[in-house]
């Protein structure tokens, strides 16, 4: 039997809409003919989204006892007898009363999708686990029920429900989130404008990077070898070279100029085993690199710069930082360096910098690329 397929709708705070949303696709999906249920819904009282899931079949919850107090979950073993096309399951990081058979909701979802039913599900992005302790530092408050990052970027779809802060102060005050008497509360803390803000830049980042992987697949499965610019991506490549930390500074600052711009550092090691470099210098720069927000990588080649430019592609860099040669005079007589090997293998849709620096030599024999003309 082929595994469901997983539809995630990802908000940055509640009450943007995630489960509205969840509900309106399954009504679409129900008048399209489609066997839909609601496995588990939590409309909080909201009298929108207690609409919008009217005429929807539901799988009634299953109560559970602890601690002396009543609790209703998910009924999963009723949801896998009934065995729909689509279980729209609300609150993907909610944790389980104890006694059910999984700890975790999400987890009750992985069942159904390897029963081979779809689901369609919520989840904010204070409760993916890696950003945990950002969000704690930003909102003051931590959260405790979380879900693995991977079971969301796993996905086959993630919808981001996207609304301003000001806009949803706004649902706030009119009711449309929490009941009256936590309104002003929730306004003075969780949902100040600066917490919104940075929990909706957080989600747009997040939702982005899922973007860019999904385009990464699409590119490799077809075959497209030369780079698409949707964001600026700047590639150093490092040789190991005490010239580093400068290419490092500069390729950080590079990427900062454009919205959503970010870098990568690239090592080539030779495929003979042979160490080029010094291991305790690579490590200082890979500890620099990521303390600027870049990630590190090592390939392996017999070719530096081809192996350079080719990782280039494979990540769909925009630019490429080098150094200035250090190499002498007769040397560069003789034969070319790594840095015009890729200026020349660039192309039209890879820009190169050479950045000068101490260790060069004087920069007298600096290469740069030829800026494009402006059509």
């Amino acid at each position: 039997m082929p595994r469901g397929r997983l539809r995630v709708y990802l908000g940055a705070a509640p009450g943007v809409g995630k489960t509205y949303d969840m509900l309106a696709e399954g009504q679409r999906r129900a008048a399209r003919g489609t066997d839909v249920v609601i496995a588990y819904v939590e409309d909080y009282g909201r009298p929108l989204t207690r609409r919008m899931a009217e005429g929807l079949e539901t799988v009634p919850r299953r109560t559970m006892s602890y601690r002396g107090c009543s609790f209703t979950e998910m009924d999963l073993d009723a949801v896998l007898a009934h065995h729909p096309q689509v279980a729209l399951v609300d609150e993907l990081a909610h944790t389980n009363v104890p006694g059910c058979r999984n700890e975790k909701r999400w987890q009750d979802v992985e069942e159904l999708l390897e029963a081979g039913i779809d689901v369609i599900s919520t989840v904010n992005i204070q409760h993916l686990e890696s950003l945990n302790d950002v969000v704690e530092q930003i909102t003051g408050i931590r959260q405790r029920e979380t879900v693995p990052d991977d079971v969301v970027r796993r996905a086959d779809q993630i919808e981001l429900v996207d609304m301003s802060a000001e806009a949803l102060r706004r649902r706030m005050a009119h009711g449309n989130i929490y009941p009256p008497e936590r309104i002003d509360t929730a306004l003075a803390n969780f949902f100040r404008t600066g917490n919104l803000t940075a929990l909706r830049e957080i989600a747009l980042l997040w939702a982005a990077d899922r973007v860019e992987e999904a385009l990464l697949r699409y590119r490799h499965d077809h075959g497209i070898q030369q780079p698409w610019g949707t964001r600026e991506r700047v590639l150093v490549a490092l040789s190991g070279g005490p010239e580093g930390d400068t290419l490092i500074r500069r390729a950080k600052r590079t990427a900062s100029r454009g919205a959503g711009g970010e870098f990568l550092a690239v090592h080539v090691t030779h495929d003979d085993g042979l160490a080029s470099a010094s291991p305790r210098l690579l490590a200082r720069q890979r500890a620099l690199v990521e303390s600027l927000g870049g990630s590190w990588q090592t390939v392996t080649g017999g070719d530096p710069a081809q192996a350079v430019l080719a990782f280039a592609r494979q990540v769909n860099a925009t630019q490429i930082v080098i150094g200035a040669t250090r190499r002498s005079r007769l040397k560069g007589l003789f034969s070319r360096g790594t840095g015009e090997t890729i200026i020349e293998g660039s192309g039209d849709d890879i820009d190169v910098y050479v950045v000068t620096h101490s260790e060069a030599a004087h920069g007298r024999f600096l290469h740069r690329h030829r800026p494009r003309e402006e059509g």
